[in-house]
């Protein structure tokens, strides 16, 4: 007999609040436009469900707050960092481990080691600071996620697998000497939040052991991945969570991270390494930008929270209220009739704008018209995952729209209840009734690099 099913509660207890501000409509509308019409350039304060992110905005149990009051300062040699570093090379199962303020930061050693002009790297997709670290060098960034990602109705088990044929098609195109490496991003963040498996996995480093390529693997949501693999791959059903994890791990040569998302602290990056040799050269860029090589750009605190967090993250109660709390939102809104990415993925829901509002060009980003009418009607904020993100111009300046037109809604770890996620859906009632708009935003600042950042918009009349 099956278990029954019950209402999806909370696996913790609330033991301290932060209250929140409610705004009216009429405010929102100053607070945006003073903004720039971009959600990043608010203040927090002014928002009253914050879905922009996921990374560093998750709450931290009451081990790890014990933990901060435990953290050793120790400029060198810290038994906080002792601490971070067994749990790291348990984890990874490699010998090199090199801490780092934040996961962009342990990218940028990496790729300035491993790129530069006229040099590629292969992704089944590049997350924006991944992509923005490598062509920052003068290198050249390519996606392959598999052929089931391309339609975001269907339902796949693994549609942040990397596209095989097209892997060996690439390989072949540039050869050997001008790949810097094959990173795996899992869970596949800008592909929906969506899963890799192991048997993917396994097959890239296969690729990678046949041509002499580095497979780095981006796994700053290693645990939500492992939960998929569990669930959906056969022959796993019967490991742990952190056994699914520490294997995949293996297949790697780096291992990248932002910790601030399944390392479950508010700051903090890893950058760990099997080659020695590489390991000597990214510390020498550490102790340069970072600092010493027992805490890069981590107080003692912060390392100790991190080791707890890493091993928090695998709880299997934990895991499951993560991945539902998730998917219940993203199958209500579903229901309502408003496009997702399905099946929805583990930190995030990810809305079809292009879908929902169908009527507004590419040109004038209905992805941004969405993240700013969820923001006026009911302050939340959210974020573009599209042609703001990910677009570029021809040499007539003319825009190249980017593979889909979505808005992510990343839920922060431990932070919001059932009623917060239920009050979402009810503005999603108002944003249907938006559906016909015709109308979307230009552009009247950007940066060279992740423009989606500090941009500023207009709305077009």
């Amino acid at each position: 007999m099956s278990e029954k099913m019950r209402t999806l509660t909370e696996p913790f207890k609330i033991k301290m609040v932060e209250a929140l501000r409610v705004t009216t409509e009429e405010y929102r509308n100053e607070a945006l436009a003073k903004a720039g019409y971009n959600p990043f350039l608010l203040k927090a304060d002014d928002v009253f469900i914050d879905f922009l992110t996921d990374s560093g905005t998750g709450a931290m149990s009451d081990r790890q707050w014990s933990g901060i009051m435990l953290g050793d300062e120790s400029y060198a040699g810290a038994k906080s960092w002792q601490h971070l570093e067994a749990v790291v090379k348990d984890l990874t199962g490699m010998p090199y481990v090199i801490p780092t303020h934040q996961g962009r930061a342990a990218e940028r050693i990496l790729y300035s080691i491993l790129g530069g002009k006229g040099k590629v790297f292969i992704s089944n997709t590049h997350f924006d600071t991944t992509r923005a670290n490598i062509e920052f060098v003068g290198s050249e960034a390519f996606d392959i996620v598999c052929k089931e990602a391309d339609d975001i109705n269907a339902y796949a088990d693994f549609k942040g697998n990397i596209d095989l044929e097209k892997l060996e098609e690439l390989i072949a195109k540039y050869g050997k000497e001008a790949i810097g490496a094959v990173i795996m991003t899992v869970t596949n963040n800008s592909s929906g939040g969506q899963p890799v498996s192991m048997e993917n996995m396994k097959a890239v480093r296969k690729a990678c052991d046949k041509h002499g390529l580095m497979m780095v693997i981006d796994g700053c949501r290693i645990a939500e991945n492992s939960y998929f693999v569990k669930q959906r791959e056969k022959g796993f059903e019967n490991k742990t969570h952190k056994e699914i994890a520490q294997e995949m791990l293996n297949l790697g040569d780096a291992f990248v991270m932002s910790a601030k998302k399944d390392g479950m602290v508010n700051i903090g990056g890893l950058l760990t390494l099997k080659d020695e040799a590489l390991s000597v050269q990214c510390k020498n860029l550490l102790i340069i930008s970072e600092g010493f090589l027992t805490y890069g750009g981590l107080a003692g605190r912060d390392m100790e929270a991190l080791a707890i967090g890493l091993q928090e993250v695998f709880d299997k109660d934990y895991l499951h209220y993560r991945i539902r709390s998730t998917a219940y939102l993203g199958e209500k809104l579903r229901a309502k009739g408003v496009p997702v990415v399905w099946p929805i993925g583990g930190h995030a829901v990810y809305v079809d704008a292009q879908k929902l509002y169908s009527n507004i060009p590419v040109e004038e980003y209905p992805g941004q018209a969405l993240v700013c009418d969820l923001y006026l009607k009911g302050g939340i904020r959210c974020v573009e995952i599209g042609s703001v993100m990910f677009g570029k111009y021809d040499e007539q300046g003319k825009l190249i729209p980017a593979a889909q037109e979505l808005v992510r809604m990343a839920l922060p770890r431990r932070v919001y209840t059932q009623s917060h996620l239920d009050y979402v859906l009810d503005i999603f009632d108002d944003i249907l009734e938006m559906k016909n708009r015709n109308k979307g935003y230009r552009i009247t600042y950007e940066p060279q690099f992740l423009r989606h950042f500090t941009a500023n918009f207009e709305p077009i009349k």
